[in-house]
């Protein structure tokens, strides 16, 4: 299933990371590991923000997904499923055939 990540990380603790190099070394390695299909990196409410859309084969994957984000710097996750416009046409597709 399509999952859209969103890690948003407090300040204090995002500049700690960037200091002592663990912020790209979890980011890289948060990235080869759910081969997204795109990356997004912004500012949210304040907060440095990653916006990561990728497949998730099975719910299991979120511990191993978030606990690096949590325990590297105390992020505020969110897994939330998401469509492309294809998804969203075949969707609409049913409901129209079933109408």
């Amino acid at each position: 299933m399509r999952m859209m990540l969103k890690v948003s990380i407090p300040v204090t603790e995002g500049t700690g990371a960037i200091k002592d190099g663990t912020l790209p070394k979890i980011m890289e390695k948060a990235l080869a590991q759910l081969k997204p299909e795109a990356a997004y990196f912004t500012l949210d409410n304040g907060k440095r923000t990653a916006f990561i859309v990728f497949d998730m084969t099975d719910v299991a994957m979120m511990p191993s997904i978030a606990e690096p984000f949590f325990s590297g710097f105390g992020a505020t996750i969110d897994m939330t499923p998401v469509m492309n416009a294809d998804d969203m046409r075949a969707g609409l597709e049913a409901i129209m055939q079933g109408a």
